[in-house]
This record gives C-alpha cells, structure tokens and sequence, in this order.
C-alpha cells in the first residue's frame, strides 16, 4: 500500500501542481521528532556555542570529542537500521538531526554529515552482511568514525577520472592500492577509510574499506589544511603507498564506484541543504539581538528601514528553505516506504528512493547553500565593523557557510545536473516533458486573456504565477534543447539560466504550499505572516526567473522568434495584483523585533 498515492516522482512539479495535502511540512513533525530535536538543539547551545572560540582556533580534539558526545547520544546512528545498532528512524528525522547538529559551527557540521552521509551510508546501502555487521555498530556508536576518499588532485568533480590504483595480489587474497586523495574529511581521527580506486584498467572506479590501523606503513596522511572556514573540521590529504586490502573488503561490486559515489552524493547533497538550515536561524537571531542593542543616532538600528530590510530577507529565505527541504525529505522517506512494500531490501529500496529524488537533492544543495551564505554576508552588514572582527559570530559563520557552496558537488555542477537529470528521465519515459512544451508552443500563438481574473481564494494569484513560471522553463528550455539537440550540454550558461529557473520553481513553490497547509490546518488567521513571506518570495523569484529567462531567450533567440518569446515573457510574469514589497518587509521585520528571534 502506497503511503502517498499522490506523491509526485522526481521532477514531476515542473508538469503537475502539488497539493498541499500531499507535502509534509515542518510543522508536521511529529512528538518524537520534537523530542529529538530539542535533544540536539539542547546539546548544540550546551557543548558547541560556549566553544565557539576554541573551534575558531583550530581545535581538532575538541570537535572528535564531540563528536563521541553525539555517538553517545545515539544521533550518529539516527539513520543506521536497528538490527546493526542504530536507531532506525526515518529520512526526516534524518534530516531533522542534521538541521540542528549543523547550525552552530561549520566545524561540527561538516564533521558529522561526512561521518553519517557519504562516510557510514555506503557501507549501509553497499556493504555485504559481514561489513555491515563489522563495521556499522561501531560507527553507529562513535566508537570509530568514518571518512571518505574519493577526491584527488586531477578527479575533482570528474569523479571517475581518479588516477588511485588497485592490483590483485598474487595470491588473489588481498587488493594492493596506491594513489592520493585530497580534501578528506575527518581524515585526521578516522579509523574507517572509504576509498575509490580503478582496478587495473577498468572502466569505473571501485570502492574499497580500509581500516588505518591495519593498512600498515603505506597508509600516511597529510598535515592539516589550513582553510578560510570550516577550521576545526580535519581536513588532511591520504597518501597510499602499496596498501594492502582484503579481497572481502571490497565495497560493491567491482567497476562499481562511480555509481556508489554518486548516491553517495545525493545523500550529501539533501543533507547539506538541511545542514544550512538552522544556520540561517541563529544568523538571523544573532542579528536581531545585535540590531536591537546597537544604537546609532540615539535609537536602536533596528528601527531602521534599510536593516528590517535584510532581517525580513533572512526570514523569508529560511522559512523558504525550510519548505523546500522539508518537502522533500518526506518524498524520499514515502519512495523508500514504498519501494519496501513492492518487497525490496532496506538497503535498495534507500538507494531507489533516494535516486528518484536526485534533481530535488541537487536544487535544495544549491538554493539553500546560497541563501546561507547571503544570510551571513547580510549578518555582517548589520553588525558593520563589528561583524568583521572574529569575536562576533558572523566572521566565522560567513566563512563556514562559504564551504557549502563547493563540497557534495559545487553549485555549478549541481545546477548542470539539475537540468541534464531532468532531461534524461523524459528519455527513460519516466516524465512527459514534451507534452507541456508543445502546450507553451500553442499558448504563446494565441492572443492572451485580459480579464481581471477572481482573486478571493487565499494564494489564488500566487498559484496562477507559479504555474506561469512553469511555462517559462518549459518556453526556454524546450526552445533551447530543440535548437541545439544533443549539442545543449556545450552550452553551459544557458543550462544554467534554465537551471535556476527550475530552482525557484520548486522553492517557491513549497513555501506557498507549506503556508497554505498552515492556513488550511490552523486557520487562517495564523497564516497571515506567512503568507507574506510567500508575496515576498514569489515576487524575487518572478524577478529572478524574468532575468534568467530574458538572458537565455536574447542569446539563442533573434527576430520574431526572439520578440515572441520575450512577449510570452511578459505575459507568463505578470501580476495583475502586485504586492506592497516596502509594507510586507517592514511588517515581518516588525514581527521579528517584537519576538527577537526567528519565529516562523
């Protein structure tokens, strides 16, 4: 029995409106989740925010021994299955530990999401029974930690392309590996290496487990890095020298690590798009506290207009990425609960599950990482001078949050992906994209209506814009991919342009749904400020979309082609109601003030 019979599948909402009823949003979180919650927030403001300063300084012990904390917490095996000692819960309660482990310190973060993500889940999605029984418990608990090499100095996000070896022993008991890795996280106080290494001369990569205290002299490690952010987070180069492997701990199959590290990714990448999430709270907080107690010209700086403004877009693109986030997590916890009934294994039916939700994973790694690192850039400004000394907390959030941007794929690979991903599931059949695209074809043939249309119904405006929106990609993308064919992926600026389009579909597009199933399950009256967080976010992503779209249609586009197409523009981006920006910020800013602290 499906747990969602009207879920959308992957890339679906660019072709069918969602309904409320069918996301999951963050005030569904159930007791336990609350709980656990609290339990990891209750741990971050008692053992992570009073060290704040020792981690700015560099202090890897400090953050292995909290990391044990968390092992002892039971929070490193949140997503490990039972019967190998963890606690079996579900991907957004996943997702929920992540959130709140992740918002006080990129050191801790991005500790805890190598460890949990890309360093244990291949050995839980991947591993054979004895792995699984071996090493997971252990890794469960926090009593040895994880790291992940797949990165060297020529095979960054060309991750196949790694020069890393491996040979048969003569005996055929043992892999023998050499190569370099860099960028490993964790690598300073890991005792389980992930590794990818080409067999001979195989095609692909293939994983392997190596355990640090057996690999023998030809196992060393690099020194530290010394990094812009994310400084307490080890981060050593791993140099393999005739490293000798057990056959059985080859992880998969042979040719296989590519397609590991690729799961292994989307994973990383939902993750981060939580792990930037509780950032942007405290960002926020930690600004309206500094706004209220800084004066200037003998009032506070926060009565001020041009600070209410950065204060309101913080909150509108927290509440914003906490919706699209959110959404998807329970996407691909109700794909995993389904592919489990059809009677897969546990391990495959994650892998399934999350794979369907790839382009989500990518857009939420992008979208989310970059409202995180505006947030803290704005932090700065509000605390001026102030904000650039590192004994104020925004110096160091700034630079933490600028990682996020880079790692699990950078943002422009990840918004290339988002695109390619897409078109290739129309190829495999699985959506209908050209259906909606001969549809824009017809549309912007036909002389448009000019009715005043009804707007009484709550977001009635709002739903006829976001669907507009989806005309636009569908006009943009459907335009280019016909004009170059298979040649598109030579045009990477366009992609990108129909990337971010697709992007703000999706975000907005959760924001409204999340605000109207607030509205359809606590009244009315309670949705009032959220539903200006909504106005707010639908108009920047209309501005947004008109200038990607207009920068794609001028470039590829000429003559009537081109003045057809930038007219459907207009037409497909019109309000007919527009919203009172300057009013809606002021009024949410007031809110915040009032409340001190980010409330939505």
């Amino acid at each position: 029995m499906s747990t969602n019979p009207n879920r959308l599948i992957g890339g679906q909402y660019l072709i069918k409106d969602a309904s409320y009823n069918d996301i999951f949003t963050y005030e569904d979180l159930s007791e336990e989740q609350r709980m656990i919650l609290e339990s990891a927030k209750e741990f971050i403001d008692k053992e992570v925010v009073p060290n704040k300063h020792k981690i700015e300084k560099k202090d890897y012990a400090l953050i292995e021994e909290l990391m044990r904390k968390i092992g002892e917490l039971g929070l490193l095996g949140i997503s490990v299955p039972e019967e190998y000692g963890g606690m079996g819960m579900g991907f957004v309660t996943t997702m929920l530990v992540c959130d709140y482990i992740s918002g006080a310190t990129g050191s801790l973060a991005t500790a805890f999401g190598a460890h949990t993500g890309i360093g244990t889940m291949p050995i839980t999605l991947y591993g054979t029974e004895e792995q699984k029984q071996k090493y997971l418990p252990k890794l469960a608990s926090g009593e040895v930690f994880a790291s992940y090499c797949l990165t060297e100095p020529e095979a960054g996000s060309d991750a196949n392309s790694g020069k890393t070896k491996a040979r048969l022993s003569e005996d055929g008991k043992e892999y023998i590996i050499t190569g370099q890795k860099m960028w490993i996280t964790n690598a300073g106080f890991a005792d389980i290496f992930i590794v990818f290494a080409r067999i001979d001369d195989d095609k692909n990569i293939t994983g392997f487990i190596i355990e640090k205290d057996k690999a023998g002299e030809g196992f060393t490690l690099g020194e530290e890095e010394d990094k812009l952010g994310i400084v307490s987070s080890s981060t050593r180069q791993v140099f393999l020298n005739e490293v000798r492997v057990p056959v059985e701990n080859m992880l998969g199959e042979r040719n296989g690590g590519f397609k590991i590290a690729m799961n292994a990714l989307n994973v990383g990448r939902i993750k981060l798009g939580a792990a930037c999430l509780d950032a942007q709270r405290r960002v926020l907080d930690n600004s309206l506290q500094y706004a209220l107690e800084r004066k200037q010209f003998g009032v506070s700086i926060n009565t001020f207009g041009a600070i209410k403004e950065k204060l309101a877009d913080m909150a509108v693109a927290t509440f914003t990425s906490e919706a699209g986030a959110y959404r998807a997590a329970k996407d691909v916890e109700d794909a995993i609960a389904d592919n489990i009934a059809k009677g897969m294994a546990h391990n495959e039916a994650e892998l399934k599950g999350i794979e369907e939700y790839a382009i989500e994973a990518s857009i939420l790694k992008v979208w989310i990482s970059e409202a995180a690192q505006v947030a803290s850039d704005q932090g700065i400004q509000i605390y001026g001078g102030m904000g650039y000394s590192k004994e104020m907390p925004m110096e160091g959030a700034w630079r933490d949050a600028r990682i996020s941007r880079i790692y699990e794929g950078t943002n422009e690979i990840n918004s290339l992906l988002c695109v390619s991903m897409l078109v290739k599931r129309a190829f495999q059949g699985k959506l209908d994209l050209m259906t909606p695209a001969m549809g824009i074809a017809d549309e912007l043939m036909s002389i448009p209506s000019f009715d005043i249309p009804d707007y009484s119904e709550l977001f009635a405006q709002e739903k006829e814009i976001i669907a507009n929106l989806k005309k636009v990609f569908f006009m943009v993308a459907g335009a280019a991919l016909q004009k170059f064919g298979a040649n598109l992926e030579e045009h990477q600026q366009l992609i990108l342009a129909a990337s971010r389009i697709m992007q703000e579909v999706y975000m907005v597009e959760s924001a409204m749904l999340r605000a109207e199933k607030l509205a359809n399950t606590k009244g009315a009256d309670s949705v009032v400020n959220a539903e200006k967080l909504v106005k707010l976010q639908l108009f920047k992503s209309v501005e947004i979309v008109k200038t990607e779209a207009t920068r794609g249609i001028i470039s590829f586009t000429e003559g009537d082609e081109q003045r057809m197409m930038l007219s459907g523009l207009r037409r497909f981006t019109r309000y007919n109601e527009y919203p009172n920006i300057v009013n809606l910020k002021t009024e949410i800013a007031d809110l915040l003030i009032a409340e001190n602290k980010y409330t939505f």
